[in-house]
């Protein structure tokens, strides 16, 4: 199914949202499903991450009507190798025994995510190449 590049934006937007508020207000839920113990430490990291899905998630709003160009090519571009790394790193946490199986449903969301805004930029030159 392909998605519109609008459609998936939005909908990164709101996962991003939801995902600052975890972070930033209830980590160690977050946390507990990958098998993991709350710290001070984890608590900094997540509030820190927190910020950072909430830019992202302004981001994915304000773009979410920009027609193709360099500034949503830079974007997708750039989510797609910060979603694949973080999969590749979730993954290899998982297999390493540093994280319990719960982290494999962010895997899964972090490759689904990254191959979605990939093939919405392939879709995006194929229109710009036959324009």
């Amino acid at each position: 199914m392909q998605l519109s590049f609008r459609t998936l934006s939005t909908f990164t937007a709101a996962l991003c949202f939801f995902l600052a508020l975890m972070w930033g207000l209830v980590p160690q839920r977050l946390l507990s499903l990958w098998d993991m113990e709350f710290s001070f430490a984890a608590g900094l990291i997540a509030r820190r991450t927190a910020v950072l899905f909430a830019a992202l998630s302004v981001m994915f709003y304000l773009v979410r009507h920009e027609p193709p160009s360099s500034v949503r090519n830079a974007l997708s571009h750039g989510f797609v190798v910060g979603c694949w790394g973080l999969a590749a790193l979730g993954f290899g946490e998982w297999l390493n025994g540093h994280a319990g199986p719960g982290i494999l449903l962010a895997v899964a969301l972090e490759l689904a995510l990254g191959l979605a805004f990939f093939q919405t930029r392939r879709v995006s030159v194929e229109h710009e190449t036959a324009g």
